[in-house]
């Protein structure tokens, strides 16, 4: 059943973990944009007011939330390059993933607690970026914009949809 411990593992998921995950997935997204010359970059943490901002990180009071990274116009309007920009937190979060589990595998970390969060995590991330769906509010995910890009040689369209 769940216990003490399962709280502990539960909040230290919630807090530290995901928002974890979150910076290593959209760090995909600045590395990739900051290659094909996109001058301004930011990668927003949570949601709400703003506690602080760190270079091209911006800290919000819900960090643990959301998260996305915007830029400038991209230079070249290239679907290769599109294609890599949105495959990148895809990208991002399976190298992250394996490291930390080869490590694991390799004894240089525990694999129960912490890192085994981490790679549920991880995962978990992925399996949602990955899917090419349209979320309910009318954006694509990574999935999508990659599909779309491979078949249709084409950026999806993304119109918000009211309820």
């Amino acid at each position: 059943m769940f216990g003490f411990t399962d709280i502990i593992k539960l909040l230290l998921s919630a807090f530290i973990i995901l928002p974890t995950v979150s910076i290593i997935r959209e760090v995909g997204y600045l590395v990739v944009t900051h290659l094909f010359g996109v001058k301004s970059s930011k990668v927003t943490v949570g949601c709400g007011p703003v506690l602080f901002r760190l270079g091209v990180f911006e800290i919000r009071k819900y960090y643990f939330m959301y998260s996305w990274c915007s830029h400038t116009e991209i230079e070249s309007n290239n679907r290769w390059v599109h294609l890599l920009i949105y495959a990148s937190p895809i990208i991002s979060t399976i190298a992250a993933a394996v490291l930390v589990n080869s490590m694991a595998h390799a004894g240089w970390l525990q694999p129960q607690g912490f890192w085994e969060q981490f790679i549920f995590y991880a995962l978990y991330f992925l399996l949602f970026d990955v899917l090419p769906i349209y979320y309910p509010d009318g954006k694509p995910s990574n999935g999508r914009v990659v599909y779309d890009l491979l078949r249709h040689h084409q950026l999806p369209d993304f119109q918000r949809q009211s309820y």
